[in-house]
């Protein structure tokens, strides 16, 4: 992708407990100034930065101040990929993910090669991949809930031992009632997250799917399905006691029978940022060993 036009604006986003992150922050300041280029920081980063500090960045206010940027740099793991997401919501502005993690599957850029992209991007060297939102609605009564995830929605049984029973539809259709730890519904971009560890499919990012894993199923027959984007999914508990329900595996609540669960396609996607020798086969095999046997 070639911008149409000079990129001004930057934000940064990052994981402010790890050291690293603190470490990068001034060589990336500097890197802006010398290619006079705008930066923002969060608040967050802001209220931690120490006493003497020689760049006066603006702050990021509020979540519309997203849209002033050009593009987004998150720095840490996949946490921290999926918070800025969450942040941006359906502003557009595009996130490129710095490695500071273990794994670091959504983050495509690792500290040693972070300057040559981030110069790749200002000269306009770089591709803008969308990747699709789940958003849920928790209706009880007449009030609503709504949650919106990149990766994944997960209902399961909270701080309980015991299996719990859900139905799930798709539209009007019943698909199945489910005995068991919970239900994981992920985006193809969650697919590699919670979903794969529980036996899920792999899904390339780029697909518009939803895929719905089964956790520890008391039957043999329950298998992980993939359904179309443009069903609403419908999921109710048939037990009495609260059920938990987690976001992107960093929003949390609770729910009863009362409450029915309504999944879909959110309006918006979010973009990420990529580049042409990008490879997301070599990813999977470098960072999850898929495809390899045994010590090769």
């Amino acid at each position: 992708m070639k911008s149409k036009s000079k990129l001004k604006k930057f934000g940064i986003w990052g994981n402010t407990d790890k050291e690293k992150f603190w470490n990068l922050l001034n060589p990336i300041l500097s890197w802006g100034d010398e290619n006079s280029l705008e930066s923002f920081i969060t608040t967050r980063i802001n209220d931690k930065l120490p006493g003497q500090f020689s760049f006066s960045p603006k702050i990021i206010k509020s979540a519309d101040d997203f849209n002033k940027l050009d593009f987004l740099i998150a720095l840490g793991g996949d946490g921290t990929i999926l918070s800025a997401a969450r942040a941006v919501g359906p502003r557009k502005t595009p996130i490129v993910g710095i490695h500071l993690g273990e794994l670091g599957f959504l983050a495509e850029v690792t500290v040693e090669e972070m300057f040559n992209r981030l110069n790749q991007i200002i000269n306009g060297h770089f591709l803008v991949n969308s990747r699709m939102v789940l958003k849920a609605t928790l209706s009880k009564n007449d009030s609503e809930k709504t949650f919106f995830a990149l990766n994944d929605f997960v209902v399961d049984r909270g701080k309980s031992q015991r299996i719990i029973d859900l139905q799930l539809y798709a539209g009007s259709n019943f698909i199945s009632s489910y005995k068991s730890d919970g239900l994981i519904i992920s985006t193809p971009t969650g697919s590699t997250a919670y979903s794969l560890s529980a036996g899920g499919p792999i899904l390339v990012p780029g697909l518009s799917a939803i895929t719905v894993t089964p956790l520890s199923p008391h039957t043999l027959s329950l298998r992980p399905i993939v359904l179309s984007d443009n069903q609403i999914l419908k999921i109710k508990s048939l037990d009495k006691g609260d059920i938990a329900f987690a976001v992107d595996g960093q929003v949390s609540d609770y729910f009863g029978n009362d409450t029915e669960i309504y999944i879909e396609k959110a309006s918006y996607h979010i973009d990420m940022i990529s580049f042409d020798d990008s490879n997301y086969f070599k990813t999977l095999n470098l960072k999850m060993g898929w495809g390899r046997r045994g010590r090769d």
